[in-house]
């Protein structure tokens, strides 16, 4: 099993903060860190000190880590053109020696958008640019060195664009398309993705998400096309102690309103979240990203490194 980290710096967190939470992650054997990109925080709290834009927090960890690897769940397409940011994450990807991936969606926090002046079309119009976010991000890394790329679409238009810098991974970046979409969603993922994450439901809804994602690359002939398969991803929130205090204490934010929809969490051992994961391992799930929520309680990502960890066979991809 893989095990990545998931954070939401946008409830309040300084680059700094970022900084002591990925070397304490990477130290404990975890495969990935992986952030949230969001410009305000989802409830009443302010999230003081304010955003971190994540690409940019992204490019500083990348020279100051050397193991893990970076990523976002996910890049908001609505925050970026499609063009600037496949040369941004290229650079990244340079930056960090190949440790790069980019979560990708559709954006679907109104309030930061109207807060910062970020246009927020409708939801098709919002998956329409997302499509077409995807081709011309994949198709830029694609382009040999030396050739051109050009699209016309209905958002977005590019002409004899130099397709340059070339990410050190090739074809690029591996791609996370995820969510709870039951149509478009899997669609994108068929066709687009390296990993499809489903992110912090239960059980049997993640397994559900996974079928609709088989039949989607079924239809669009991924399945034996010789591309590889599609890595099956979930999200955790996760609040473990070695007492009952401590699972109490780093449950209590979880109870907080927020703009998020109901989520199933794991509350308790580090053998309970022990056997979540090996449910989720049992319908297919290849990689997990457990995502903590106070950055400061480094105590919580070392006793998951110390009771977890070695009882999954955690892979940790060495590059």
């Amino acid at each position: 099993m893989r095990v990545s980290v998931f954070i939401e710096p946008h409830r309040g967190a300084s680059y700094d903060d970022q900084l002591r939470f990925a070397r304490t992650l990477e130290a404990g054997g975890f495969e990935g860190f992986l952030r949230a990109d969001h410009y305000q925080a989802l409830g009443a709290d302010p999230g003081l000190p304010g955003p971190t834009d994540a690409w940019l927090t992204l490019a500083a960890l990348a020279r100051e880590t050397s193991r893990i690897r970076l990523g976002t769940l996910v890049t908001s397409a609505t925050f970026r053109l499609p063009g600037p940011l496949a040369v941004m994450v290229a650079q990244v990807d340079q930056m960090s020696g190949g440790r790069v991936e980019l979560g990708i969606g559709a954006g679907w926090y109104e309030r930061e958008h109207t807060s910062y002046g970020i246009p927020f079309p409708a939801v098709g119009e919002r998956f329409d640019r997302l499509d077409e976010q995807l081709e011309v991000i994949t198709g830029l890394w694609r382009t040999p060195v030396g050739g051109t790329y050009s699209f016309f679409g209905d958002h977005y238009r590019l002409v004899d664009a130099p397709a340059l810098p070339k990410p050190v991974q090739q074809p690029g970046p591996p791609v996370i398309i995820g969510g709870r979409g039951p149509k478009r969603t899997p669609e994108l993922a068929a066709r687009y993705a390296d990993e499809f994450n489903m992110p912090f439901k239960s059980v049997a809804e993640t397994a559900a998400a996974y079928d609709r994602v088989v039949e989607a690359c079924d239809r669009h002939g991924r399945t034996g096309s010789g591309r590889a398969p599609l890595v099956l991803s979930a999200g955790l929130v996760v609040a473990v102690g070695r007492t009952d205090a401590e699972v109490r204490h780093r449950a209590a934010p979880l109870h907080a309103r927020s703009a998020l929809p109901p989520e199933d969490p794991v509350i308790g051992s580090p053998a309970q979240l022990v056997d979540r994961i090996g449910e989720f391992a049992a319908i297919g799930t290849a990689r997990v990203h457990l995502r903590l929520i106070d950055l400061a309680d480094l105590d919580h990502l070392e006793l998951i490194a110390a009771e977890v960890l070695p009882q999954l066979g955690a892979d940790r991809r060495p590059t």
